[in-house]
């Protein structure tokens, strides 16, 4: 059963991600890491300043090239006493094909994922991107690829989230596809994704909603400092065309009922 977050619960929450956000800025900036804010964090620092009030959670994506430079960097810089890193590759059972940063000493757990065989601490999430083809017929395939390899993915929670009786006895099919296959053929996407410069990019297992099934790359490669309660970190510079492409006109507050959280089964804070 989901429980709600009440305002002083959700800033308790948004104030232990941005010390997150914190740590992750202080090792890239330390070993010339090029990563930006993204999706709602880069909309509430241009609209709100910081968070935008209802939101529960907090986004950095990195090219590819960047993104494998921090997890190896996280070996070593992180502070542990603090934070632990997770992704498929160092974290058993871990079923998502990008990386969460965590703050030890705390729970944030999703509701469905109580299951999940690994810590689930408060987290940012860090996304890899991974470029996709110029063709927008074969991007359009692509786009199904990913679907498919992220519902297999999905599969271990979807097997119990999933209210639709048939979709919910796929996902118990999918879920005996065992992991190891599952993370072969992703890294075999991932290989073939990055053989060539191509002009967008996305998130390989995350849903990339709107009708190019990509972004395009110059986006995240052009950063500049922005303020995120009143902190500073790297966004993406022409932050307008990134919003207006993903948000359309992105300074309209959306209508109160769709200003939602994550459904949360537990949580305990610092």
């Amino acid at each position: 059963m989901s429980i709600e977050l009440d305002a002083n619960t959700l800033r308790q929450l948004q104030l232990i991600q941005l010390e997150i956000l914190e740590e992750a800025d202080r090792i890239c900036r330390k070993c010339g890491i090029r990563y930006n804010i993204i999706a709602g964090t880069l909309l509430g620092a241009v609209r709100h300043g910081g968070y935008i009030p209802w939101d529960d959670d907090a986004d950095i994506a990195l090219l590819r090239e960047d993104y494998e430079k921090f997890r190896r960097a996280c070996r070593t810089e992180l502070d542990k006493s603090r934070f632990y890193f997770q992704d498929h590759r160092n974290t058993p059972g871990y079923r998502w094909g990008y990386g969460k940063l965590r703050r030890k000493h705390t729970l944030f757990l999703r509701e469905y994922q109580e299951h999940m065989p690994y810590e689930q601490g408060v987290f940012i999430d860090v996304f890899p991107l991974d470029g996709v083809p110029d063709s927008y017929l074969i991007r359009t395939l692509k786009n199904l690829e990913c679907f498919c390899i992220r519902k297999v993915l999905w599969s271990k929670v979807g097997k119990n989230a999933e209210k639709n009786y048939l979709k919910r006895q796929i996902y118990k099919f999918l879920d005996y596809i065992p992991e190891r296959i599952v993370f072969k053929y992703y890294h075999h996407m991932v290989t073939v994704a990055n053989r060539k410069r191509t002009k967008m990019v996305r998130i390989l297992t995350f849903p990339t909603p709107n009708r190019f099934y990509g972004y395009y790359r110059t986006w995240y490669e052009h950063s500049q400092d922005i303020f995120f309660e009143k902190k500073i970190f790297q966004g993406i510079h022409d932050y307008d065309s990134y919003l207006s492409f993903k948000f359309g006109n992105y300074m309209v507050l959306p209508p109160v009922k769709e200003r939602k959280t994550h459904p949360v089964s537990a949580i305990k804070l610092l």
